[in-house]
């Protein structure tokens, strides 16, 4: 399953390192983190999405504290 959220990061390096990690965590297919149109891109099994989608959003606030990701 492919959704996109809504992602504020402050500068591109930020989104680097946020796609970075967030390609990182268990149950993450793939992940895309666009400065530009502020938007989170992530793939993940339909059945698990949710809980990946939880880990992520932890991943990111421990990466980059001043992001803001909506669900």
């Amino acid at each position: 399953m492919k959704k996109k959220f809504a992602c504020e990061v402050d500068c591109a390096n930020c989104a680097a390192k946020l796609e970075d990690a967030i390609k990182k965590v268990e149950g993450v297919q793939d992940a895309t983190v666009n400065f530009l149109t502020q938007k989170l891109t992530l793939v993940a099994e339909e059945s698990e999405f949710d809980a990946v989608l939880e880990k992520v959003v932890k991943e990111a606030k421990r990466i980059e504290p001043d992001t803001v990701i909506t669900i």
